[in-house]
C-alpha cells in the first residue's frame, strides 16, 4: 500500500444527495409510474366528457363515441411520435417553456409559460374533482360534499409538498400497476360478458335537445381531448431517467401512448356496445366497473384505486408548477421570491401559489368536473403546438442528416395540435374557454411587466457594470434608542461601540421625574457614551426619534440606528414582548436613508 493512502474500502464516502447517482434515477417502468399518472388517470373523465356531450342528441348519438375516440387516439399517436423527437433533441428536458425560449423567442416563451400555469392549476382541480366523483360513486353519501372532499384533498397535498416529502417512483409503482390492471380488467371482463353484471346509479331521463351534426361531434371531440393531458410530462423530465436517458424516455413515452390508447379505445367499445348513458350520482367509469365486476368488493376497491390515482395525478402539478415558477423567477418574469428554496428542496412560494389558485377555482366551479373540462386541455394544446413548432425551427436551423423527415413529423404534429386547439376554443368558448382566453394574455402581460421592472432596476443599479469608487464620508454616528439603564442597554451600547467611532444613546421621556431618574442612573453607570433625552409631552415615542435621526443626517454623515430587541427562547412568549422596536425600524426605513440594524438579546425563558 502506498504511503499515506488508505485502502479503497476504508476511504470515507461522501453521501449523495437525493436524486444523485444512477440508482436514484428512473428505469422505464419507474418512469411510467412517476410521470404518467396524469395521462393514464384521464381515462376516468375523458370518455365520460364525450358521452355527456353526445347524449344531448339522444341515446342514438352515443354510437359516435367510438369513432370520436379513434380520432383522439390517432392524435395521441401523433403526439407520442412527435414527443419522442422532442426527447432526442432536448435531453436536458424539453418543456414547452424551455423549447419556446430557445427556438421561438420571448413572446412564444411567455405564451408557453402562461398556458402551462393555467394547465397545472386545472390539472389539480380536474384530478381532484374527478377523484371526488369516483369516491362518491362508491359512497353516494359524499355526493353532496364533493367541494369539501376536494378542499380536504388539496389541503393534504399542500401540507405534504410544503414539508418536501418527495414522491418515490417505487412507491408509485403499486397504485399505478393496480390502476392499469383494474382498468384493463374492466375492459377484458366487460368484453367477455354478454350483459352488465350490475347496474349502479339512478336512471335519468334523456331528452334530445340537439341534432347529431358536425358542431356536436366537434364539441364531443374537444371534450374528449382532455384525455390527452400529461403526454408531455416524460419529455419534460428526461434528466430523471437512467442512462441511456434518451432511449429510456422514448421507450416510456411509447409505453404510455400504447397503454393510454388501449384503455381509451377499450372503454369506448364498452360504452358503444352497452349503450351507456349518464346516471345519477355515478360516473360512466363506475358504470363500466359495475358492469364488469358487479357491485361487490371489486366495485368499491376499483373506485378507491381510481380515487387514489387521481389524487396522485393532482400531485404531479405540485412538482411541476413550482419548478416552472422558479425558472420564470430566474428569468426575471416572476418575483424572485418564487426562486427561493427552503432547507428542504421545496419551492414553498410556488406550492402555496398553486394551492391558493386551485382552491379559488374549485370554489368558483363548485367542484364540478364538467364545468372545468371546457377550460381544460386548451393550455396543454398550446404547449403541444409550441413544442412542435420549436422543433420545426430547430430542424430547419440545424439541418442535420434527414432533417426534412423529422421536420415533416413535427410539422404534422403542430398542424394537428393547432387544429385541435382551434376546435377547443371555438366549441368551448361560451362554455368557459373564454376564461382561458382572458387569463393567458393577462399572465403574459404580468410576466412582461415584471421583467420590465427588473430590467429597469438592473439599469438603475448598474448591474453587470463596474461601479465608481465608494464614497468616503467623514466619521459615522451610531444612534441607540433606549428606554432605561439595564443589561439590554449594556448589550446594545457594546454592539454600537463595535460598529462606529461615535455613539449616542437616545431616550424619549414624557415625565420630568423619570427624566431625572434616567439621568442619575446614566451618570452612575457612566458607559462613556453621550445620552440625549427628548422631551415628548404628547407621549409619542416613534416620531421624536425619527425627527432626531433626520436632523442628525442633514450634515451628510453616515448614520446607523441600532435598535435592541428582546427575543424569548419560546415563540409562545413573542407576543408578550414590546413591538415598538419593529415599528420604529419600519418607519425609519420608510422615511430615511439611514442604516437600520436590529440587535437581538435572547432570553433564557
Amino acid at each position: 500500500m502506498a504511503y499515506g493512502l488508505a485502502r479503497r474500502e476504508l476511504r470515507p464516502k461522501v453521501p449523495l444527495r437525493p436524486g444523485e447517482g444512477d440508482k436514484q434515477h428512473l428505469s422505464s417502468l419507474e418512469g411510467l409510474a412517476a410521470l404518467s399518472l396524469d395521462a393514464l388517470s384521464s381515462v376516468a373523465y375523458g370518455p365520460e366528457a364525450i358521452v355527456l356531450v353526445l347524449v344531448a342528441a339522444g341515446t342514438g348519438a352515443l354510437a359516435a363515441t367510438l369513432p370520436i375516440m379513434l380520432a383522439i387516439t390517432f392524435l395521441l399517436a401523433a403526439l407520442v411520435v412527435s414527443y419522442r423527437q422532442v426527447v432526442a433533441v432536448h435531453p436536458d428536458g424539453g418543456g414547452a417553456y424551455a423549447v419556446a425560449k430557445k427556438d421561438l423567442g420571448p413572446t412564444a416563451a411567455l405564451l408557453a409559460a402562461a398556458s402551462l400555469v393555467v394547465d397545472y392549476v386545472l390539472t389539480v382541480c380536474v384530478s381532484l374533482t374527478a377523484g371526488a366523483d369516483a369516491l362518491a360513486s362508491a359512497f353516494p353519501a359524499l355526493a353532496r360534499e364533493k367541494l369539501l372532499v376536494c378542499l380536504v384533498g388539496l389541503a393534504i397535498l399542500t401540507a405534504v409538498n410544503l414539508r418536501g416529502v418527495t414522491e418515490s417512483a417505487r412507491v408509485l409503482m403499486l397504485p399505478t400497476v393496480l390502476f392499469i390492471m383494474a382498468i384493463l380488467g374492466v375492459i377484458v371482463v366487460g368484453l367477455f360478458r354478454t350483459h352488465p353484471a350490475a347496474v349502479v346509479g339512478a336512471p335519468e331521463p334523456v331528452h334530445a335537445t340537439e341534432t347529431l351534426g358536425i358542431l356536436l361531434i366537434l364539441k364531443a371531440f374537444s371534450s374528449g381531448c382532455s384525455a390527452l393531458t400529461g403526454v408531455e410530462a416524460i419529455a419534460n423530465a428526461v434528466p430523471t431517467f437512467r442512462t441511456p436517458r434518451v432511449r429510456r424516455a422514448q421507450r416510456t413515452e411509447l409505453m404510455l401512448g400504447s397503454l393510454l390508447g388501449l384503455m381509451l379505445i377499450g372503454l369506448a367499445v364498452l360504452i358503444h356496445r352497452d349503450h351507456l348513458t349518464p346516471r345519477g350520482d355515478v360516473t360512466v367509469l363506475a358504470q363500466l366497473i359495475a358492469g364488469a365486476y358487479g357491485d361487490g368488493w371489486g366495485y368499491y376497491a376499483t373506485n378507491l384505486i381510481v380515487t387514489l390515482v387521481l389524487l396522485l395525478a393532482a400531485n404531479t402539478s405540485f412538482g411541476g408548477l413550482p419548478v416552472l415558477m422558479s425558472l420564470l423567477a430566474r428569468d426575471h418574469r416572476l418575483p424572485h421570491l418564487f426562486g427561493l428554496r427552503a432547507e428542504r428542496p421545496v419551492y414553498r412560494s410556488g406550492v402555496l401559489a398553486l394551492a391558493l389558485l386551485a382552491a379559488a377555482l374549485l370554489i368558483a366551479s363548485d367542484a364540478d368536473t364538467h364545468r372545468l373540462i371546457p377550460l381544460f386541455a386548451i393550455g396543454v394544446f398550446i404547449g403541444f403546438t409550441l413544442s412542435q413548432l420549436g422543433l420545426v425551427r430547430h430542424w430547419k436551423t440545424q439541418k442535420p442528416v434527414g432533417w426534412k423527415h423529422h421536420a415533416l413529423i413535427n410539422g404534422a404534429g403542430a398542424a394537428l395540435t393547432t387544429l385541435a386547439s382551434a376546435i377547443l376554443l371555438t366549441t368551448k368558448f361560451l362554455e368557459g374557454a373564454w376564461v382561458v382566453v382572458i387569463a393567458v394574455p393577462l399572465l403574459m402581460l404580468l410576466f412582461a411587466r415584471i421583467q420590465r421592472y427588473y430590467t429597469a432596476v438592473g439599469k438603475e443599479l448598474q448591474l453587470g457594470r463596474v461601479p465608481a469608487a465608494p464614497e468616503r464620508r467623514a466619521g459615522s454616528l451610531v444612534i441607540v434608542p433606549l428606554g432605561e439603564v439595564s443589561k439590554l442597554a449594556r448589550h446594545a451600547i457594546s454592539a454600537a461601540l463595535a460598529l462606529g467611532s461615535e455613539v449616542v444613546a437616545v431616550a424619549v421621556q414624557a415625565d420630568p421625574a423619570k427624566t431625572r431618574d434616567l439621568e442619575n442612573s446614566w451618570a452612575l453607570w457612566n458607559p462613556g457614551v453621550r445620552l440625549d433625552i427628548i422631551d415628548s409631552p404628547h407621549r409619542s415615542l416613534i416620531q421624536p426619534i425619527v425627527d432626531y435621526v433626520q436632523r442628525a443626517a442633514r450634515d451628510g454623515r453616515q448614520i446607523a440606528v441600532l435598535i435592541p430587541e428582546v427575543e424569548p427562547r419560546h415563540r409562545r412568549y413573542q407576543i408578550l414582548q414590546n413591538q415598538r422596536g419593529l415599528l420604529l425600524a419600519t418607519v425609519l426605513r420608510a422615511r430615511t436613508d439611514v442604516v437600520v440594524c436590529m440587535v437581538p438579546y435572547r432570553l433564557g425563558l
